[in-house]
């Protein structure tokens, strides 16, 4: 069973940057790939990035694109999502996801590892 763990969180002024850190430990599977959502209060939970392991292929939220970047450090089993230029906007708690099946990147249930969470806020 993959478990995954977020930090990085914490809160910034709009235009800031922060960095988020998901590490994955346990039983973690060839091929894994590895999300970032967000979710506020109210809303469902919304896909902000992805990346494959296997090619490196990764895909963006239209919000996120030129601003945010996914990153992966395979040896360090632990993705990354840069944030730059944030905005208020981008508040929400952030989560990581991986171990995923077959299914659109952008769909939950697509991912079988959650980690818990982490908060982001941004100012203005």
């Amino acid at each position: 069973q993959v478990q995954l763990e977020e930090s990085g969180g914490g809160s910034a002024q709009a235009g800031g940057s922060l960095r988020l850190s998901c590490a994955a430990s346990g039983n973690t599977p060839n091929g894994v790939c590895m999300a970032w959502f967000r979710q506020v209060p109210g809303k469902q939970r919304e896909g902000v990035a992805y990346i494959g392991l296997r090619f490196g292929s990764t895909h963006y939220a239209d919000h996120a694109k030129r601003r945010f970047t996914i990153s992966l450090d395979a040896a360090k089993k632990t993705a990354y999502l840069q944030m730059n230029r944030l905005k208020p906007e981008d508040s929400a708690m952030y989560y990581c996801a991986g171990h995923c099946r077959d299914g659109d990147w952008r769909d939950p249930t697509t991912y079988q590892a959650w980690g818990q969470g982490t908060q982001v806020t941004v100012s203005s």
